[in-house]
């Protein structure tokens, strides 16, 4: 039988002790598969003596000196677009030893460099981990639905705020009240910013990008709104009109007639019609529809994070490289990833869901028609609730489909009115 192939791990958190124990309890069946051992050689934590639930082999505290050992992978698994995540996987790549990591922040920011990097040290920079946990989303896009071109991928990356987000429609309750839950449950970090304000879907999403349109990532290029500002009424109302409320990333090439063909990428809160697959993914899940034009479109759905799913995903990247499988990083040569040719700010053709808060007085409605009016936006169906004089009423409005850009020009008039209680909320209609 061909040698060993030798493993060293940096990180032993969730998803390393995940690894570790899943190439240990089935090290016979993935030897059959990948032809060859899998054999952990050295692990790396800052805590020798924290209780693992494994025992450690060749245990060092600094993630560097894996270097130096006889492993042929490196495999990532601490997290963060700089610092010694960054220095381990370029000193990997240098010494000749293949990476598979989960680092979606370090890929998302220093994807093409470490790309070109790896490619021209014929070594494998494997992430199948990065994105979307155990949906194996990664090799599709860049192996499988490759015949037609990708027309869009859109998907719902983030298991804190999808959980959020169906608690809050389950049960009415504010989006700080849900929050604060999920902390309580470990659904989500002591400081959620990254995930709840679209950050860490933002990750994702360029990684998807770059496989999709062959583009290199750039997180500077995306709009990218959080789910903090929706409200149990935004919900409410949503369900009235027959959506669902999901935090989506959006990737989808449309084509300009000054510039050819762009690409919008956009992080954003979205109604999705109550009976699309994304709508039905609910709690920490994660969902992914790509449209491959002749091809059809592709739904995939899972387990978006967690110990069993992302370790998973770390581990088929091992057996692959066991194999001798060689595949380009984002499935086309990196050096050739070309620069993103951005859609313009405002660009996203949709109806738009608008929520008011006014005073109930004469002429407001007209007012808000009116600006709308004025920026070419026009209403499709309304409601208003509650009848107060001299107190905040709620007017809800779904527009025809209209660029963003109008909207917010609307909208922004709309807010200095002193009519206006509240900042309006403005969510995309989203054709999931």
């Amino acid at each position: 039988m061909i040698s060993p192939l030798k493993i060293a791990v940096a990180g032993l958190g969730t998803v390393g002790g995940g690894v570790v124990k899943a190439l240990t309890a089935r090290r016979l069946d993935l030897t059959e598969r990948a032809g060859r051992e899998l054999d952990i050689v050295a692990v790396s934590a800052r805590d020798a003596n924290k209780a693992r639930g494994f025992a450690h082999t060749n245990w060092t505290a600094d993630p560097l000196a894996l270097v130096k050992t006889d492993a042929d992978v490196i495999v990532e698994l601490i997290g963060g677009d700089e610092g010694i995540a960054r220095q381990l996987v370029e000193a990997a790549l240098e010494s000749g030893k293949h990476v598979v990591t989960a680092n979606k922040a370090l890929l998302a920011k220093h994807g093409k460099a470490l790309a070109v990097k790896a490619e021209k040290n014929n070594l494998q920079l494997k992430f199948e981990a990065a994105v979307a946990g155990g949906i194996p989303i990664v090799k599709a896009l860049r192996e499988s639905l490759i015949s037609h071109g990708i027309h869009s991928v859109k998907g719902i990356l983030n298991g804190t705020c999808n959980y959020i987000l169906t608690e809050m429609e389950a049960s009415g309750r504010s989006f700080a009240a849900v929050l604060k839950e999920a902390q309580a449950k470990g659904y989500a970090e002591a400081d959620p910013t990254l995930d709840v304000g679209g950050g860490d879907t933002a990750h994702k999403l360029a990684l998807l990008s770059t496989l999709a349109f062959g583009i290199a990532p750039d997180l500077g290029a995306m709009r990218v709104v959080g789910i903090e500002q929706i409200t149990p009424a935004d919900i409410h109302f949503a369900s009235e009109f027959g959506f669902r409320i999901k935090l989506l990333g959006v990737s989808r090439r449309s084509h300009d007639a000054g510039q050819g063909w762009v690409i919008e990428q956009v992080v954003h809160p979205a109604m999705v019609r109550a009976r699309s697959p994304l709508a039905n993914v609910d709690g920490a899940a994660n969902g992914v529809v790509v449209d491959a034009g002749e091809a059809g479109p592709y739904f995939f759905s899972g387990r978006g994070a967690g110990e069993a799913p992302t370790a998973s995903a770390v581990v088929s990247d091992l057996v692959e490289i066991a194999q001798g499988s060689f595949t380009q990083v984002f499935g086309r040569p990196a050096a050739r990833l070309a620069k993103l040719n951005a859609a313009g700010a405002g660009a996203t053709q949709s109806a738009w869901y608008l929520r008011f808060e006014v005073l109930d007085a004469p002429g407001v409605l007209a007012e808000i028609a009116g600006q709308l009016s004025q920026t070419g936006v026009s209403i499709e169906s309304m409601i208003q609730r509650g009848r107060a004089p001299s107190e905040s009423v709620t007017i809800v409005m779904i527009t025809h489909e209209t660029a963003g850009a109008a909207v917010e020009r609307a909208l922004k008039a709309i807010a200095a009115s002193d009519k206006v209680r509240a900042r309006p909320c403005m969510i995309p209609m989203e054709a999931a």
